[in-house]
C-alpha cells in the first residue's frame, strides 16, 4: 500500500491493513483467513478495557529530544503529559543526555468546543516557539478537536512561514481507531513528512526502531563487528539525527507492530531497505534477523563469524536450562508484535503454548505479506488456541481458570497482576530486550525457571485476595462464553 506523505492524516490499521480486535480459534485458521483475505474482526457486546492510541502517538513524539508537543484539547486530555514528561526525563538521564522537550496542553473549554479555538491555537504555537525555541513542533489533535472538526492543518500552514523549524499537524484522536498501535503509525507519519530529508549520501548506519533503547550499549558493540552504526529511534533521538535516517543502509526494529510503518515508509520513499524477518527474540529469531541484516548490508561473512562465536558460549547453557523447562504449559497476553514472537521462543525452549492472546492482529503488513512471526509459526507447523482481545481481562481470567497453565506471560503489568491474584505464576516481559539474542534468551529461560520453582507467593496471595470473578462466573461454559463475547 502506498504511503502518502502529502497529507497529515493516516488511515487507521483497520482500514489500511485489515487489523482486527476480535477473534477466537486456531492459529492456523487465523493465518489462513489472513492469506486468502477473508479475515473479519468480531465485535464484542461488552468491552471491559482498552488503551488510547493518542498515548502511543504522543509518547513516541515527546521522546524526541528538544521538541514541543502541543496537544490541542481540554485539560483532561493532557493528563498523559505528566507521565510522558517524567519518563522522557528518566530515559534521558539514564542515557546521560539532556532534553528540553516541552508538552503543552491548550486547555480547551466549553466555549472553545462550541465556537472553535483556532486563533487561540495559533497564538499558543507562536508563543511556544518564542519561549522554548524547540527544534520541531508537533501540533496534535484530541477527541474534542476531532469531534468539532477543528482545522489544525490550516493553523499549521498559517504559522509555517513564521517558524524556522519543522512543524506538523498530527491527527491522533483517540476515537479514530480501536487499535492503539495506530498511534505508532501516526507518529511515524509525522516524522517522515516533516523531519526526514532526502538522502545526500549513504552511510554505514542502520535505523533501529525500539521503545526505550535499554540494550543500547551492547547493540552498539555488537554492530561494531559488522562495521555498522545503529541509530536508535525515537527515544532520545535528536531532530538532526532523524533528518538523516534516509541515508542509512537499512531499517530494522525490535517489534514489527512498532516499526512497520516507518520501515515501509523509508523504503518506499527513499529506497532504504526494511528488514522483514522475525524479530530478534530467541535463538532462531536472533540468527534469522542477523543473517537478513548481513544479506541486505553485504556483511554476511562477518555475521556468520559472530553467530559461530556466540553459539559456542551460550547454546550449551541454554540447552541445560531447557531440560527443566520441557513440558511446561503457558498462556500469553501481549501485543501482536510480541505474542507470536514469544510463542515461538517458548516453543524453542520446550514450553507448550496452550493459548495466546494478542491485543490486536494485523491481517497483512504494508507490503501485503502476512506478518513474519505468524508465517514462521505456520512454516514450523506450530499451532495452538488463539484469541484477539484488546486487553479484555475477563477473557484472560477465564482462560487461566480453564487451562490452569504453569505460567502466564504478559507485556502489561495490570494483566500480570490479575494472573498472580488468580494463583498463576507470571512473568512480566516488560523490557523489550528481555529475550533479545543469546544472552538475554538464557536470562529469560532462567527467569521462567525461577517463577515456576517457587510458587508460594502466588498461592498465598490467591488465598487472601477476593476476586470479582465468582465461582458462579467460572462455572459458566467458557467456550460458549468466549464465542458470544466475540460476536
Amino acid at each position: 500500500m502506498s504511503i502518502n506523505l502529502n497529507t497529515s492524516n493516516v488511515a487507521t490499521r483497520e482500514n489500511r491493513i485489515g487489523s482486527i480486535t476480535g477473534y477466537i480459534g486456531k492459529l492456523s485458521d487465523l493465518a489462513e483467513q489472513s492469506k486468502c483475505g477473508t479475515l473479519k474482526g468480531c465485535s464484542r457486546c461488552f468491552s471491559q478495557s482498552s488503551t488510547c492510541l493518542s498515548s502511543c502517538a504522543l509518547g513516541q513524539l515527546s521522546a524526541i529530544r528538544n521538541v514541543a508537543v502541543i496537544h490541542h484539547g481540554p485539560a483532561g486530555c493532557s493528563v498523559a503529559g505528566a507521565g510522558t514528561y517524567y519518563l522522557d526525563k528518566v530515559m534521558a538521564k539514564k542515557r546521560g543526555v539532556t532534553t528540553s522537550t516541552v508538552y503543552v496542553g491548550t486547555d480547551m473549554n466549553e466555549k472553545d468546543t462550541i465556537f472553535g479555538s483556532t486563533e487561540a491555537l495559533k497564538k499558543i504555537i507562536l508563543e511556544v516557539n518564542r519561549r522554548y525555541s524547540p527544534e520541531a513542533i508537533f501540533v496534535t489533535s484530541s477527541c474534542a478537536t476531532g469531534i468539532i472538526g477543528e482545522d489544525i492543518d490550516s493553523v499549521v500552514d498559517d504559522v509555517r512561514d513564521q517558524i524556522d523549524v519543522p512543524i506538523a499537524a498530527v491527527h491522533c484522536e483517540g476515537f479514530k481507531s480501536r487499535i492503539w498501535a495506530t498511534g505508532f503509525d501516526i507518529s511515524d507519519h509525522a516524522v517522515l513528512s516533516s523531519i526526514v530529508k532526502p538522502p545526500e549520501k549513504k552511510t554505514n548506519k542502520i535505523n533501529f526502531k525500539n521503545f526505550y533503547e535499554s540494550a543500547r550499549p551492547e547493540i552498539i558493540e555488537m554492530f561494531k563487528n559488522f562495521d555498522l552504526e545503529p541509530v536508535f529511534l525515537y527515544c532520545n533521538s535528536t531532530v538532526e539525527e532523524l533528518s538523516h535516517i534516509s541515508e542509512s543502509l537499512a531499517t530494522t526494529c525490535i517489534c514489527g507492530t512498532l516499526g512497520n510503518y516507518l520501515g515501509n515508509g523509508l523504503e518506499e520513499k527513499y529506497g532504504v531497505p526494511y528488514i522483514r524477518s522475525i524479530n530478534p527474540l530467541g535463538i532462531k529469531g536472533f540468527e534469522t534477523w542477523l543473517r537478513e541484516i548481513g544479506r541486505v548490508t553485504e556483511r554476511s561473512e562477518a555475521v556468520e563469524k559472530y553467530i559461530e562465536e556466540q553459539r559456542a558460549v551460550y547454546i550449551p547453557q541454554i540447552e541445560e536450562v531447557k531440560k527443566e523447562l520441557k513440558g511446561l504449559r503457558a498462556v500469553l497476553g501481549m501485543g501482536p508484535g510480541y505474542t507470536f514472537e514469544v510463542s515461538r521462543v517458548l516453543n524453542e525452549l520446550g514450553i507448550e503454548v496452550v493459548w495466546a492472546l494478542a491485543w490486536h492482529y494485523d491481517k497483512k503488513y504494508e507490503n501485503g505479506d502476512v506478518p513474519p512471526s505468524m508465517q514462521h509459526l505456520l512454516d514450523s507447523d506450530i499451532d495452538f488456541e488463539t484469541s484477539v482481545a484488546d486487553q479484555q481481562n475477563y477473557e484472560v481470567m477465564n482462560i487461566l481458570k480453564k487451562y490452569q497453565p504453569d505460567l502466564y506471560l504478559s507485556r502489561h503489568p495490570g494483566s500480570t497482576v490479575w494472573a498472580i491474584k488468580n494463583g498463576t505464576p507470571a512473568v512480566y516481559v516488560a523490557d523489550e530486550y528481555m529475550i533479545f539474542g543469546y544472552k538475554h534468551t538464557l536470562e529469560f529461560a532462567r527467569s521462567v525457571l525461577d517463577s515456576i520453582r517457587n510458587r508460594s507467593f502466588e498461592k498465598n496471595l490467591a488465598r487472601r485476595v477476593k476476586l470479582p470473578y465468582t465461582d458462579w462466573w467460572y462455572k459458566q461454559n467458557v467456550d460458549k462464553f468466549l464465542e458470544e463475547a466475540s460476536k
